[in-house]
C-alpha cells in the first residue's frame, strides 16, 4: 500500500500537491516551534474572533492545510488521498481542488458565525485541519455516484453512500465532546460537498461560474480543398458522455455498466 502511495505521489496532479502542502507545513510548524521555538499556528490558524480574522483574513485558507499532530494529518491524509483517487476516476482534477477549497471555507465559515454568535463559548478558540475540506470530497460523491460499489479496507464491499455516510460518523459524531469546535465545521464542510455534488448531478457546474478563466481566443483553422469531410466531422462531448454514465450509475449502479462502458469512464475521467 505504501509503495503505492509513493508511486503515486511521484506523479504532478492535484492529489499529490494537495498532500504534499499538508505534510510539508505540518513539518515546518513542528520544526519552527519544537527546534527555533517559534509558534507559526497562531499565523495560519483560523481563528474564531472576527474582530482577529479581519487582521487575517488568509486564515480562512491556510487553516485547512495546517495541522498540529501527527495523527491528526495522518489520518486526514489518508482519507484525502483514497477518496481523491475515487474523485479523479470521474471528475476532474480542477474540480477536486475546487471542492477541497471550498468546502474548507465553509467549514471555517460556519464555525466563524458561530464563534460571533457564541463569543464566550468559543472565546480564545482557534481551527486547523483538512477535516472539513476532506469531508467535502467525501460527500460531494454521494450524491455524483451514490451506487458506486466500493471495498473498505479492500476487504468490506460497500455501496459509496454508505460508505460516505460511515466516514461521516466515524469523523465527527463519535466523541463529538472532543474538538467539538473542529467537527462543528465537518458539517459546513459536508453540506458544499452536498450542494456541488447535487448541482453538479443535475447539469450546474458551479466550478465554471466561480473559477474565473481567461477566455482562450478562438484560432482559425486551416483546411485543405482536399481533406474529406469525414474528416471534420463533429466529436460528441466528453462531458455529456460522462453525464450519461454518471446517470446510469446513479439509476443502476456501477456494476451494471458494461465492460466497454466502464472502460469509457476510466479514459474520458483520465483527459479532465
Amino acid at each position: 500500500m505504501f509503495d503505492k502511495i509513493k508511486y503515486e505521489l511521484q506523479k504532478n496532479n492535484s492529489i499529490t500537491i494537495l498532500v504534499v502542502i499538508n505534510v510539508a507545513l505540518f513539518f515546518i510548524i513542528n520544526v519552527s516551534e519544537h527546534i527555533f521555538k517559534f509558534n507559526l499556528i497562531p499565523y495560519l490558524a483560523l481563528p474564531l474572533n472576527f474582530q482577529e480574522f479581519i487582521i487575517k483574513p488568509w486564515t480562512i485558507v491556510t487553516y485547512m492545510f495546517s495541522h498540529e499532530g501527527l495523527g491528526h494529518v495522518f489520518y486526514n491524509m489518508m482519507l484525502l488521498y483514497f477518496t481523491s483517487k475515487i474523485f479523479t476516476n470521474f471528475l476532474s482534477e480542477q474540480k477536486l481542488v475546487f471542492v477541497y477549497l471550498w468546502s474548507g471555507v465553509a467549514g471555517g465559515l460556519l464555525l466563524l458565525l458561530l464563534g460571533i454568535l457564541l463569543p464566550s463559548v468559543f472565546n480564545g478558540s482557534f481551527l486547523v485541519g483538512a477535516s472539513a475540506a476532506t469531508i467535502g470530497v467525501v460527500a460531494s460523491l454521494a450524491f455524483i455516484i451514490p451506487e458506486l460499489q466500493i471495498h473498505l479496507f479492500g476487504i468490506f464491499e460497500m455501496r459509496y453512500k454508505y460508505y460516505a455516510l460511515l466516514i461521516f460518523v466515524m469523523f465527527t459524531i463519535i466523541d463529538f465532546t472532543i474538538n467539538t469546535g473542529g467537527k462543528i465545521s465537518h458539517f459546513g464542510g459536508a453540506f458544499f460537498g452536498l450542494f456541488f455534488g447535487y448541482l453538479l448531478k443535475n447539469g450546474n457546474d458551479i466550478t465554471k461560474a466561480i473559477t474565473f478563466k481567461a477566455k482562450k481566443k478562438k484560432h482559425l483553422k486551416v483546411v485543405h480543398k482536399n481533406e474529406s469531410m469525414s474528416s471534420r466531422s463533429s466529436v460528441p462531448s466528453n462531458q455529456a458522455t460522462i453525464d450519461e454514465l454518471l446517470d446510469k450509475i446513479s439509476t443502476n449502479g456501477y456494476e451494471n455498466l458494461s465492460k466497454e462502458e466502464k472502460e469509457l469512464l476510466f479514459k474520458l475521467s483520465q483527459k479532465k
